[in-house]
């Protein structure tokens, strides 16, 4: 059987007791959970510059890196694509095609004799499906009633945020080939 002797602030009177246990220096979790529910609602400075330290840290080091991957940034090279002849299609017609992946929808119309434009058919609000509206003359959005521009793609009304990305087109000859995407500056 082991006895401990205590000192006279842990008895209170100066003997020692058979039901006392040794003092032990607190392990290190308990200063950061806390178990009582007083000391959790305070927070000292220095767990307070603690945290500012290690989040401005976090920070400072994604900064980095979106800078450095902005120096090594490439565009991506587009392939030339076969999107359409130039008699397929009336005046004030459409056609849907991909490009410049399998499943990248894009929009082709016929505005005039001899004038074509291309836009991604994904709306720059929730990406659905943008339509022709030949009444109106506009690319439609029937999620949000966003509108574009059949011109130049950019928004007429509505949430879009964005303009619709353009199809750079090329005509060789009787057909019409897509060369590239070109992002529409925000207005």
């Amino acid at each position: 059987m082991k006895l401990f002797k205590l000192t006279s602030t842990e008895n209170g009177a100066g003997g020692a007791g058979l039901n006392s246990r040794p003092s032990q220096p607190e392990p290190l979790w308990r200063d950061e959970f806390s178990i009582f529910s007083t000391d959790e609602k305070y927070v000292y400075r220095r767990q307070f510059t603690k945290f500012l330290v290690l989040t401005s840290f976090g920070m400072f080091a994604g900064n980095l890196w979106i800078l450095v991957r902005s120096w090594f940034y490439k565009e991506p090279p587009y392939p030339l694509r076969a999107v359409a002849r130039t008699d397929e299609i009336p005046v004030g017609g459409v056609k849907i095609f991909q490009y410049p992946g399998e499943h990248d929808n894009c929009i082709l119309v016929r505005t005039g004799q001899d004038e074509y434009v291309a836009y991604s058919q994904k709306c720059t609000h929730l990406s659905c499906a943008v339509y022709y509206a030949r009444e109106a003359n506009r690319l439609e959005c029937p999620c949000h009633e966003g509108y574009f521009s059949i011109r130049d793609g950019s928004v007429l009304q509505g949430p879009p945020p964005r303009p619709l990305p353009r199809v750079v087109l090329d005509r060789r000859g009787d057909e019409l080939i897509a060369t590239g995407m070109e992002m529409q500056p925000e207005a």
